[in-house]
């Protein structure tokens, strides 16, 4: 990968050799920046994430890839800050939108782990990555030597574990992520939210060590006496934003699931 372009104040703009990111408009403290939507190509093009149902940025990023013909619209999971404009974006566009879960799709092709999808010369080859969702998917990219991760790999803080995803297959999918990153050499990780990463290894070594000191928090807080999920996220996450808590209390259930599971 030759060019990778990283704006200081913004994920907007962020872009590799065949990859550009336009930001959607929806900050918070769950979706960081906002949605990244990544476009893949330079004279066709991939659509990755359209992002939510804004009216305003499904058009930005129409109106930016005028004159080339966006091929397929792909999902990396189907959580709503992620695929909620995909329809509207199909419409305005004139793409199939592909996906592991069959209710986001609109077009006969599924997409699964396996997969290639290609675009002009490049390739897209597709990861099950499981856990944030039970429908994550990464998208590596060769020729930049660059993973999507969507929100399997954040580029700030780090994800959730949603009520749709699992402890034990997303420990699985960050180790395959970590292999893969090693193996083909990869030199950004280009996330759903937030910065691109240009240290792959360093950012999925840090994920996994993360996970695992959670769980010896939340080992420590039940010694302790702490009971329900909301007493665990009151000692484990005292230091995060309260508002934060209620989703700090879905990753605790999972981790808590996957504890009794390997402790059984």
């Amino acid at each position: 990968m030759s060019g990778l372009h990283i704006p200081l104040d913004s994920p907007d703009g962020s872009r590799t050799d065949h990859a550009e990111n336009l930001l959607a408009p929806n900050p918070s403290l769950m979706t960081l920046d906002g949605t990244n939507t990544w476009i893949i190509g330079t004279r066709d093009a991939v659509v990755v994430d359209p992002g939510p149902e804004d009216e305003a940025h499904l058009r930005r990023v129409a109106d930016h890839l005028r004159g080339r013909r966006v091929t397929e619209i792909l999902l990396t999971h189907g959580h709503v800050d992620h695929s909620g404009g995909a329809r509207r974006f199909a419409e305005l566009v004139g793409a199939p939108v592909r996906a592991l879960d069959p209710k986001h799709r609109l077009g006969s092709e599924g997409l699964a782990g396996g997969d290639v999808v290609t675009v002009d010369d490049l390739e897209i080859r597709v990861y099950g990555t499981p856990g944030h969702s039970f429908d994550s998917l990464c998208f590596w990219l060769p020729q930049d030597r660059a993973m999507l991760t969507g929100d399997t790999v954040l580029g700030r803080g780090t994800t959730i574990i949603a009520r749709d995803g699992g402890l034990a297959d997303y420990l699985r999918s960050l180790d395959v992520l970590r292999k893969a990153a090693e193996e083909l050499e990869a030199q950004a990780l280009l996330p759903g939210h937030g910065p691109v990463l240009p240290n792959p290894i360093g950012a999925l070594d840090g994920y996994i060590a993360h996970r695992r000191e959670r769980l010896d928090q939340i080992r420590a807080a039940q010694a302790q006496g702490a009971k329900t999920p909301r007493e665990i996220v009151k000692v484990v996450y005292a230091d995060v934003d309260r508002s934060l808590w209620p989703a700090a209390e879905m990753s605790v259930l999972a981790q808590l699931d996957y504890l009794e599971d390997v402790d059984r």
